[in-house]
């Protein structure tokens, strides 16, 4: 018994850690994009790339995005507490569904609320105002996550890469479509993983005492390599943007078809290489939030 709440307690402490971790990166995230005139430059070079090869991606990005709706979020919502329900987890029915609510509203909160200052940057886009975090972004990492802590341990690696590939698919198709900048897709996932890290602890707190944690139900083969694809994708976009940053002194428009690509596909990867990452560490810790139990 000793020994099983050392592990809980431990559990608790990387989930705050998370939890902290994320919100920290939303920020600075925040702050670097939307507040700096480096951040808005870059965005900005990553948002006029996207017209590189448009016409041949433009069917699918539409039927994606518009795949995305109220409806379809309940929908997806009910199929996910319908699985945790028929595998007799009631709490964890109630809090998958609340993770993809709150982070759900509390994206377009944010939005709402968060003001982008105009640096004459983007002047074509300076009207709409504040656009981060995305609100379809976070629709398709909210489903994928709440997948991740539903599916039985047999199919939860498959649903991890599937749900973190679709919401990779979401992400970069909303820079694809124009409709917003990498950073409010990355801002997103932060959302999203941080209240995944309070999903998690609300499902230590109600964890039933006779529950079993197996070692050999956790998934570090899946996790480490969908974390390290994340971490590969990261650093490539990392490369690509430093590589940005020596002509950030040039004119968005006055830019080439070179820097225009590396700009929009440098931040496709960071893009995906953030939901791999965020799914990653949720598969990685799963086991230990939504154990077998006796009885």
């Amino acid at each position: 018994m000793r020994v099983r709440e050392t592990a809980r307690g431990w559990t608790a402490v990387w989930l705050v850690v998370l939890a902290l971790t994320q919100t920290a990166m939303f920020v600075l995230v925040w702050r670097f994009a939307v507040h700096t005139e480096l951040g808005q430059w870059l965005d900005t070079v990553a948002l006029t790339g996207n017209r590189i090869g448009q016409d041949r991606i433009d069917g699918p990005v539409d039927t994606l995005l518009n795949a995305m709706s109220v409806v379809s979020l309940l929908v997806a919502t009910a199929v996910i507490g319908f699985i945790a329900l028929i595998r007799g987890r009631k709490a964890l029915a109630i809090t998958a569904t609340l993770l993809i609510a709150g982070a759900n509203v509390s994206t377009q909160l944010l939005k709402y609320y968060l003001v982008r200052p105009d640096f004459g940057i983007d002047p074509e886009r300076a009207a709409a105002g504040n656009s981060l975090p995305s609100g379809h972004t976070a629709v398709a990492a909210s489903v994928a996550i709440a997948l991740i802590l539903v599916l039985p341990r047999q199919v939860r690696v498959a649903g991890a890469f599937l749900g973190a590939g679709y919401a990779a698919a979401a992400g970069v198709a909303t820079l694809s479509a124009g409709w917003h900048r990498p950073s409010d897709a990355i801002a997103a996932y932060l959302v999203v993983g941080a209240w995944a890290a309070a999903a998690g602890l609300v499902l230590l707190f109600f964890q039933r005492e006779q529950a079993v944690v197996e070692r050999g139900d956790a998934h570090r083969l899946g996790a480490a390599v969908l974390g390290g694809a994340g971490v590969v994708a990261l650093l490539g976009a990392a490369l690509a943007l430093s590589w940005l940053v020596d002509r950030s002194t040039v004119a968005v428009e006055e830019l080439g078809r070179r820097p225009l690509f590396v700009g929009y596909a440098g931040s496709a990867a960071g893009i995906a290489g953030t939901i791999a990452v965020v799914a990653a560490l949720v598969l990685a810790v799963v086991h230990r939030l939504v154990p077998r139990w006796k009885g």
